[in-house]
């Protein structure tokens, strides 16, 4: 299904059970059903929102498929934006993480709530799925280590090639995906996900 190049050497176990995506699930359609935007800074493009939460019964394996490698893509972008608060010497760069963390979180919440509502759990049986653009542990260690303008770089390729790998995955969903909320974040993420990269091109750039 995805042939673009992965870094990752496999899909690590999620950190969020099926249990607490229905507890997210019912917390956020409590709120209205939609996840959080994330409000944009002046003159930037900030990250579309997730879309709604509320499942529907219709899916198929490419949309278990789906929410399944975004999960850790995410939640390794809400890792990094975490570090980029204390770490980042770029103004801009800090509030892109900001608004990506505010947004992955949003769409994991909405992923593992319909993963649970489908019946199936957050990680799949049998080996292990290349994740498209997830960062290795290296790579990862070498972020953490980093600091000022050395951490803004290493920062702006990770997340790029994440969302080479996002990209990448949500155009495998709207051709494959049945499920209608999955189709449609995949739709965000395809936009959002160049927006932020574009971002990340001037701060490398210095522009």
């Amino acid at each position: 299904m995805f042939t673009g190049r992965s870094t990752a050497r496999g899909l690590p176990p999620a950190s969020l059970s099926a249990a607490a995506g229905v507890c997210a699930l019912a917390l956020l359609a409590a709120c209205g059903g939609d996840a959080p935007e994330a409000t944009p800074g002046a003159g930037t493009s900030a990250p579309a929102p997730a879309p709604s939460v509320q499942p529907t019964t219709d899916f198929n394996d490419a949309d278990v498929a789906f929410a399944r490698m975004m999960i850790p893509l995410d939640e390794q972008a809400v890792e990094m934006a975490r570090l980029a608060a204390a770490r980042a010497s770029d103004p801009g760069l800090a509030e892109l993480a900001a608004e990506a963390a505010r947004v992955r979180s949003s769409e994991i919440a909405a992923m593992t709530g319909w993963l649970a509502a489908w019946g199936k759990a957050a990680s799949g049986e049998g080996p292990g799925q290349d994740v498209p653009g997830l960062a290795t542990g290296a790579e990862m260690a070498g972020l953490r280590r980093a600091e000022g303008a050395e951490f803004d770089r290493r920062f702006a390729e990770l997340m790029i090639g994440q969302h080479r790998g996002a990209v990448e995955m949500a155009a495998a969903e709207r051709a494959e995906g049945l499920n209608p909320a999955a189709r449609r974040l995949a739709e965000t993420v395809g936009t959002s996900r160049q927006a932020e990269s574009e971002r990340l091109e001037k701060i490398l750039g210095g522009g």
